[in-house]
C-alpha cells in the first residue's frame, strides 16, 4: 500500500480514538484539524486499510459499521444504553474455535463475538 497523507491522517484519527468509531464520529475528529479531507476520502482509505488487514472494519455490531485499529483476536461488548463499544479479551472464549470445529465438523475460517448488555458507567 502506498503512503499517503489523507490515509495516515485517518489512521492516527483511529489509533487515537479508541472508541471504535463509525465513519461519521471519525470524520467529525478529523475535520477539526483537517477540513481538507473529505467523506470520500476518508471511507476510501477506512476501506482500503481495512482490506490490507492494518484495521478492522467491525459490521454486524449495529448500522453503520465501526472501524477498530485493534486487529489482534478479540471480541467487542456494545453498551445498550451509551452505545460505546469495548474490546473484550478472545481468553473469555479462548477454545470456542476447536470445540465449534470438534462439535460441527466445520472448518472455522474466522469469527466474531459480540456481547451487550450495560457497561460500568451505565450501571451506576
Amino acid at each position: 500500500m502506498n503512503y499517503s497523507k489523507q490515509r495516515e491522517v485517518v489512521l492516527d484519527a483511529l489509533i487515537n480514538n479508541v472508541i471504535h468509531p463509525t465513519a461519521e464520529k471519525l470524520y467529525s475528529i478529523i475535520q477539526i484539524e483537517y477540513p481538507e479531507v473529505s467523506k470520500a476520502t476518508l471511507y476510501r482509505n477506512l476501506n482500503q486499510l481495512a482490506e490490507a488487514g492494518i484495521i478492522k472494519k467491525i459490521d454486524g455490531l449495529e448500522a453503520p459499521a465501526h472501524f477498530d485499529h485493534n486487529t489482534h483476536p478479540h471480541y467487542h461488548f456494545i453498551c445498550e444504553k451509551c452505545g460505546r463499544v469495548f474490546d473484550v479479551s478472545s481468553d473469555v472464549a479462548k477454545d470456542v474455535v476447536s470445540k465449534t470445529e470438534e462439535e460441527t465438523g466445520f472448518k472455522v475460517t474466522s469469527h466474531e463475538i459480540v456481547f451487550k448488555g450495560l457497561c460500568k458507567d451505565c450501571q451506576e
